[in-house]
């Protein structure tokens, strides 16, 4: 499925209603963020499991800066409505592909106790 383009209003429904959510935090001017799209959206097509969404900082300047992003791009995944992951750079497409398969096999149960507890 190829990525989605997400806005402030369309983030928590998506957040909420997916397992596996892979953010790319992205803008225009963004030298790198044009060599990792085509990244994202072949992981996008590879992974129909995971809701794959692309966040314009440019245009979503408010959503953009409740994350704290200072870098494009950056990427963020969440788990069960939980950030488990967000770091910038330009991932490869192995490194993606297994940064979502570790995402896949976390124990969220335990994540959540954590949480929890502190």
């Amino acid at each position: 499925m190829p990525s989605v383009p997400l806005t402030a209003s369309s983030f928590g429904d998506v957040i909420e209603q997916n397992d596996i959510v892979a953010l790319d935090f992205w803008n225009n001017s963004c030298a790198p963020c044009r060599v990792f799209a085509p990244i994202f959206e072949a992981a996008s097509d590879r992974e129909p499991d995971v809701f794959f969404g692309t966040i314009n900082t440019e245009a979503e300047q408010e959503l953009a800066g409740a994350f704290g992003i200072r870098s494009v791009p950056t990427v963020a995944i969440y788990r069960e409505g939980i950030m488990v992951y967000s770091r910038p750079g330009v991932p490869s497409r192995t490194e993606l592909r297994r940064l979502i398969a570790t995402i896949r096999d976390l124990d969220m149960q335990s994540i959540r106790e954590k949480l929890a507890a502190s």
